[in-house]
């Protein structure tokens, strides 16, 4: 990339006009990154983003150059995040090259060769001809894939638009300007180009041009126009980027450093006593970061791709979520600037659909699937505590479920049991009669009072009491962990609730839960602390790891042969939101069980459904989640589905029953099978 001798065929020196074209570049660019990213998002209420700096610079690090969350799909035969890494390292191993070659040899020709040697000028070129070949290669790929082949993420229109291919255009003429540049430089100079024309492919152009007659004074010509080209469409694309989706390459390193640390199945907690409104109900209402998520999204349609609303034919699109709140906040953002706040299109209803706001069941595939971070499901939250608590919108459902939380301390509307009918003729104990106890087994809502789920708490107090495990319950003293009702919007329920019971355990000075509800153990454990609730809580598969590896729980294998194969289902809030995969499977594995594995499984697994209320709020549209997933378990040809959830446990058996495959499909709990194996004189 060897700069022309002077500025446009004068004795000027070319510097000038390079330097020149690069302050206008910046200046613009800069005023309207300004106006209209920076001084928008700051529209944004404050929220502290800025602790542990060295965590954040690593993640930052590896989210952004190392691009990790971009390549996590590689092995899924998901072949885009390698394109698009190509593309990346490209872009950063000719944005070097534009410094040395263009900025600081403009000034000074031998710059370069200074810096580098000429040895090092010559393999640094070669090196850019391999990245604008493979780079060239990656786009038409991407072009037949996104146009053509249309795969479902990409079957947006807001993957296929006009800034799309401009932005697709502007990437491949930096590539065809780079090796033309370096062909007519090497057909003008020959022999004498030096270490700068042997790359090979412009050296092979060059060759070429010079062959079929191409004189020194066209070459000139031509050298000086395909430079300065190259060096406009880079300027240019500084310029363009704050119109175009490609903002994210901007905003996304910041979105990555700004990510949130706190646990993944936490929502964020909100000040009742001094919030202004309760949610978001127009775009300023939302966090700087919410705000900025929209501007870090690539549009690659990932997050969509994975939910388990879309594909089951719900309105909700986590990335037009995003997308449509930063339309909605360019459209709205100078009016409320100037004060002038719009009323004739509403964040919800305009922008975000009131059926998309209810369609999310809090899984999180969308953030475990997003290579920018984006936080969808805390924004998606957010608009439903407004519709709940603002505007008391809500389905019929929903609205049942809530108001038996607030009277009767569960969901369970209807149920003729009480906290304790499950435990008859076991002989558990009472926290008030036994407060010493070493362990409390919070029973939740669900095992306690719905009929099919009972057997799970009963199985829990085996499996403990053959480990001789020192244990009680809380009893009629236990009330819902408000799980619930945070997840319906309702946080005002949910922090009344959760202060009950951190009074109620500190009362007793509980130092470990077990549970067997992932919904119970991801409230106790990573929600409560936002309250002063600290306390050690496992999940019954994590603790029955443990007691097994210590040997205090003896096991006997299960029955050998196709009925001991089990097709195992992540539940959501224990997998994805709590990283806990392994200890389920050796549970299973420890009791002799065949484990398969379902097409989505771990990271990527299929919620069953019942998330963020939806045990209790009906499905809007489309498919039913938990059809879709019994679907996934019926293909595995295993006769057993085995799930660690009682919510799990009751969509995946409505679902073999909708499916007419009750006489030979059944949903078991782990712990169930567990108790079944036990070698103890109480089983």
């Amino acid at each position: 990339m060897v700069p022309p001798d002077g500025l446009f065929g004068t004795s000027l020196h070319v510097a000038i006009g390079v330097y020149g074209l690069l302050a206008v570049a910046l200046g613009l660019s800069t005023y309207l990154l300004y106006r209209r990213v920076f001084r928008l998002i700051m529209l944004g209420r404050p929220e502290s983003r800025f602790d542990q700096p060295l965590t954040r610079l690593r993640g930052l690090l590896a989210i952004s150059l190392g691009q990790r969350k971009v390549l996590q799909r590689v092995g899924l035969r998901d072949r885009a995040g390698l394109g698009h890494a190509v593309i990346f390292w490209g872009f950063l191993s000719f944005a070097l090259s534009y410094l040395i070659f263009i900025f600081a040899d403009s000034i000074w020709h031998p710059f370069s060769e200074t810096l580098l040697t000429e040895t090092g000028v010559a393999v640094y070129a070669n090196y850019l001809n391999v990245f604008a070949a493979a780079i060239l290669l990656c786009i038409v790929w991407a072009v037949l894939r996104r146009w053509l082949a249309k795969p479902h993420r990409l079957s947006f229109d807001l993957t296929r638009s006009l800034d799309a291919v401009v932005v697709v255009s502007l990437i491949a003429s930096l590539m065809v300007f780079t090796l033309l540049t370096e062909a007519f430089y090497v057909a003008r100079e020959g022999a004498a180009a030096g270490p700068a024309g042997e790359a090979f492919i412009g050296k092979a152009l060059g060759q070429a041009f010079a062959s079929a007659g191409l004189g020194y004074d066209a070459a000139n010509a031509l050298h000086s126009l395909a430079w300065w080209l190259h060096l406009l469409v880079i300027l240019g694309f500084a310029i363009y980027v704050p119109f175009s989706k490609h903002m994210h390459m901007v905003a996304a390193p910041a979105n990555a450093f700004f990510r949130n640390l706190e646990p993944r199945g936490a929502l964020p907690t909100m000040d009742l006593e001094n919030a202004e409104r309760f949610g978001v109900g127009r775009v300023q209402d939302f966090s700087w970061k919410e705000l900025l998520d929209g501007y870090a999204c690539a549009v690659c349609g990932r997050c969509t791709d994975s939910c388990p609303a879309n594909l089951t034919g719900k309105v909700l699109s986590p990335m037009h979520i995003v997308e449509n709140i930063k339309d909605h906040l360019i459209e709205s953002g100078p009016a409320i600037r100037s004060g002038q706040e719009a009323t004739d299109k509403p964040l919800i209803g305009h922008a975000v659909l009131e059926d998309a706001v209810w369609d999310c069941v809090n899984c999180g595939a969308c953030m475990e699937e997003c290579p920018v971070v984006v936080e969808h499901v805390p924004t998606i939250m957010d608009m439903r505590r407004y519709l709940v608590m603002e505007e008391s919108k809500m389905p019929e459902t929903a609205m049942n479920a809530l108001l038996s939380i607030e009277q009767r301390g569960h969901p369970w509307r209807g149920t003729q049991y009480s906290r304790t009918d499950w435990a008859e003729g076991l002989d558990v104990p009472i926290m008030a009669e036994h407060p010493e106890a070493e362990v409390l087994l919070w029973v939740g809502c669900t095992p306690a009072l719905e009929q099919r789920s009972q057997a799970i708490a009963r199985s829990m107090a085996k499996v403990l009491k053959s480990a001789k495990v020192d244990f009680a319950i809380l009893g009629e003293e236990e009330t819902c962990t408000g799980d619930p009702a945070r997840r319906m919007g309702n946080e005002y329920l949910f922090q009344m609730l959760a202060q009950q019971n951190i009074e109620t355990l500190n009362n007793y000075q509980v130092k470990t839960i077990v549970t067997a509800c992932p919904h119970c153990f991801n409230t106790l454990k990573n929600e409560y602390p936002q309250f002063g609730g600290y306390f050690e809580v496992m999940h019954y598969s994590q603790y029955f790891d443990r007691l097994m590896s210590e040997g205090r729980l003896k096991l006997l294998s299960m029955q050998q042969g196709p009925s001991a194969t089990v097709a195992y289902h992540d539940s959501c809030f224990l997998g994805r939101h709590n990283g806990v995969y392994d200890e389920p499977r050796r549970v299973a594995q420890a009791i002799g069980l065949n484990v398969v594995e379902m097409e989505r499984n771990r990271q990527r697994g299929f919620c069953c459904g019942a998330g963020a209320g939806h045990m209790w709020v009906e499905e809007s549209s489309g498919t039913r989640i938990n059809h879709t997933r019994t679907d996934h378990f019926v293909e595995t040809e295993a006769p057993t589905v085995g799930v660690s959830c009682p919510f799990c446990l009751q969509m995946l058996t409505e679902g073999i029953e909708a499916r007419g495959l009750s006489g030979q499909k059944q949903a078991k709990d782990l712990v169930e099978l567990l108790a079944d194996s036990l070698d103890s004189p109480t089983s």
